[in-house]
């Protein structure tokens, strides 16, 4: 029989599980791996899953077409066709993200991740969230909901928006000294052009701070235009920072076909789930925002709270994983497989390293939660809102 892989070393060969020989047949039967003990750091099980620390609790991430999950007991089972691949207990669970096509879950499954909390996201190849799937009594309350569409029209909704905008401008500019100190060191004749940027956007953040409105119809074209004008001067420093190591001619949103935006884009997809699952949680509609406007599909509250953390979680990764040479490759317009599961990987870690926030410690992933709680009680009129600024 060969050995059991035991969590917290490489999986020895992912193409070849544990297995006994059957003596009837003469064939070797794949034996069910049971992944049950705390680690300390991120575990690759094998080429088609991944468990991301969370505490004593991990992310599931799983990729690979053909895996069947469903629930054995109080685990969630993984299958490869006929053969049972591994087993993982549900309260070492936090989340389980189906990350490629080809993959079925049952119902009892549904049912049980349901039952205990647990979220299932599921992602497109682009690293774009296409569905998630929550229980709605996790999230039964109409109050916050029925004052989220009462400051819609009032100034709750204008004072929300400028906190967006200005938080976003806020970490933009962050982010650049964050990684210009760097650069002031390693080569100080490209740092004034970077520096002209970082006082572009402080001057910007204050013109948001300035502007009243009754409602956040009056102000939003004004807010647009200082957010675009701002990220227009944001990417051009994004460019300076990445100092011509791969190809950047500026921010495509949709239909990428440079790796740097095709990898900015894949991991706002991650950070979208989270902040959705954050949302609903909160007891908000995703689908009501302030900033964004309305369109049919597009979660627009998402889009508005998901501003304060791109440049904390995304932007920050994705420049560091380019400045560190990391593997970088597309295949049919996309990013191929190893570099996702790279990227993923990374962003997935930076949501669970630790910021300082109300002057405590706290993951990111978590600070997220208490925002969406935040603005919650911000619509109910029980608090202010502050956006989450990261120190640099």
């Amino acid at each position: 029989m060969a050995k059991l892989f035991q969590l917290g070393e490489e999986s020895p060969h992912a193409e070849t599980p544990p297995a006994q020989y059957d003596l009837f047949t003469g064939e070797a039967k794949p034996l069910p791996v049971l992944v049950d003990r705390p680690f300390d750091e991120d575990i690759r099980v094998s080429d088609e899953i991944m468990l991301v620390r969370s505490g004593d609790a991990a992310q599931i991430v799983l990729s690979g077409f053909g895996l069947f999950l469903s629930k054995k007991s109080d685990r969630l089972i993984v299958r490869k066709g006929k053969d049972l691949i591994y087993e993982f207990p549900f309260f070492r669970l936090s989340e389980v993200t189906i990350a490629s096509r080809g993959i079925s879950l049952s119902s009892d499954l549904i049912m049980e991740l349901c039952a205990q909390g647990i979220h299932v996201n599921f992602l497109q190849g682009s690293g774009r969230p296409f569905a998630k799937l929550t229980s709605p009594i996790l999230s039964a309350t109409v109050q916050a909901r029925r004052e989220q569409f009462r400051a819609l029209e009032d100034v709750r909704g204008a004072e929300f928006s400028k906190a967006v905008v200005s938080g976003k401008l806020k970490n933009q500019r962050r982010l650049l000294l964050y990684f210009g100190k760097y650069v002031k060191k390693a080569s100080p004749g490209r740092y004034p052009a970077l520096e002209e940027k970082i006082r572009f956007l402080e001057a910007s953040e204050k013109k948001v701070k300035k502007l009243k409105g009754a409602g956040v119809a009056e102000i939003r074209n004004e807010l647009l235009g200082l957010e675009g004008s701002s990220s227009r001067v944001y990417w051009e420093g994004v460019k300076e920072l990445i100092g011509g190591r791969t190809e950047f001619m500026g921010r495509v949103h949709r239909g990428a076909a440079d790796a740097v935006n095709a990898m900015l884009n894949y991991g706002y997809g991650i950070l979208y789930s989270h902040v959705w699952g954050a949302v609903v949680c909160a007891g908000l509609e995703p689908f009501a925002g302030f900033l964004h406007v309305d369109r049919p599909g597009k979660p627009s509250l998402v889009l508005d709270l998901v501003e304060e953390f791109r440049q904390p979680v995304v932007d920050r990764t994705v420049i560091s994983y380019v400045n560190l040479g990391e593997l970088m490759n597309m295949e049919g317009g996309l990013l191929d497989g190893p570099t996702r599961k790279n990227l993923s990987q990374k962003v997935i870690n930076r949501l669970e390293s630790k910021e300082t926030y109300q002057g405590k410690k706290y993951q990111i992933r978590s600070i997220i939660q208490i925002q969406a709680r935040n603005l919650a009680s911000f619509l109910r009129g029980e608090r202010n809102y502050k956006p989450f600024s990261f120190k640099w």
